[in-house]
Formats: structure tokens, sequence, C-alpha cells
């Protein structure tokens, strides 16, 4: 169970690589599409006997962060007809570097925290910072609206896989929820997305700024 759990957060932690590294915007959207589908068999995997509430969670969440949430950003991108980031505000070799430095001092540092206790072994702890971490990056690095929506996702998925810890203490309806709360806020930005371009034929968010009076 171990040994599983780690394969799929390692998968996870290069996702988030590939992310802070590419251009391509149609790649980020399959690559968030991917980590929601790798996250959704974590709950499966936590325990030795799977529960009914393990199983409504893994499909809500591959259901949403897997298929519902990626199509939404896919038909943006058509309406928007982008394809590709320009122009970040820091490369991207230097984004994936700080990536992963954050990811080896996530490694470094997480057998420290009190929360680990009992679950030393797993992945679990520096896979979360990680990932929170490449969201900020994709946040605040980079210019287009739709990306910055993936990195919301990724910071997300960071919260999610930090959630794993708490099965125990919390219940799966908090998870259930967390998803509800991603899902109705993709939702909202996807139709400020549509108004940003409808008003300025761009997606670049610095455009904002002539709204001011």
């Amino acid at each position: 169970m171990i040994w599983s759990i780690n394969a799929v957060l390692v998968v996870v932690l290069l996702v988030n690589l590939f992310l802070l590294g590419t251009r391509r915007i149609h790649a980020m959207v399959q690559g968030a599409a991917l980590q929601g589908v790798l996250l959704s068999a974590i709950p499966l995997l936590m325990h030795h006997h799977v529960t009914l509430l393990a199983v409504l969670t893994a499909l809500a969440t591959v259901t949403l962060k897997g298929t519902v949430i990626p199509k939404m950003l896919l038909k943006a991108l058509r309406d928007a007809q982008v394809k590709r980031e320009i122009e970040p505000i820091i490369g991207l070799v230097p984004t994936m570097l700080l990536g992963a430095l954050g990811t080896a001092v996530s490694i470094a540092f997480a057998s420290q925290l009190p929360l680990v206790r009992g679950h030393a072994e797993l992945l679990i702890v520096p896979a979360a910072f990680s990932t929170v971490l490449a969201g900020f990056l994709l946040l605040t690095t980079r210019i287009k609206a739709i990306t910055q929506v993936i990195g919301y996702l990724i910071l997300e998925n960071g919260i999610y896989i930090f959630g794993m810890l708490l099965l125990d203490a919390m219940p799966f309806l908090v998870e259930l929820g967390i998803l509800l709360d991603l899902f109705v806020g993709v939702f909202v930005v996807t139709i400020i997305i549509h108004h940003i371009n409808r008003e300025f034929s761009s997606l670049d968010t610095r455009l904002l700024s002539s709204l001011k009076e």
C-alpha cells in the first residue's frame, strides 16, 4: 500500500514540474486532469479496507478534477483561441528550478512536522507542500487568466493531498465540500475569462489595470 501511494505521489510531483516548464496551455490542462485522476486513487489506497465514502470521494474527485473542470477549461481555451502562455513574469527554467528546489526542501523538512508521525514513510506531506508551491508559482508568474486558473486548481490539489492525513479525524464529506467549492470557483472564473476576452480580445490579466479610474 505504501509503495503504491508513494508511486502515485511521485507522478504528481513530476506533473508539477511539467506544468511549471511548459508554455502550451492545452498541455497544462491535460496535466491538471492527469493529476486529478491520480489524486482520486489516494483515498482508495489509504486504508486496507475500501469504504463506500472512499469510493464516493474517489468518484467525485475523478469526475470533477479529471473530467468536468478540464472540459470547462478546454472550452474556455477554444472560445478565447489561446494556445500558449506568452512572456511569463518569470522564465520557465527558473520557475522549474524553484519548483524542484521547493520539492527538495519539502522532502528534507517534512519529517520534522508533528502531523507526519505515523506517516513518515509516505510522501504525502512533501507532495502536498510541493503541489501548493507549484500552484502558487503558476498563479503569480503567469499572465494568462486560464493559466492562473490552472494554478488555482493545482494549489487546491496540494490542499487535497494534505487532507489525506486527516482522513481518520475528518469526515469525507469535508473533502466533498472542498471539491464543490473548487468546482464553483472554476465555474465562476471561466465566466470571468469569457468576459475578459470579450472586452479586451486578450486574456492578459495585466490589461485589467486599464479599468482603474
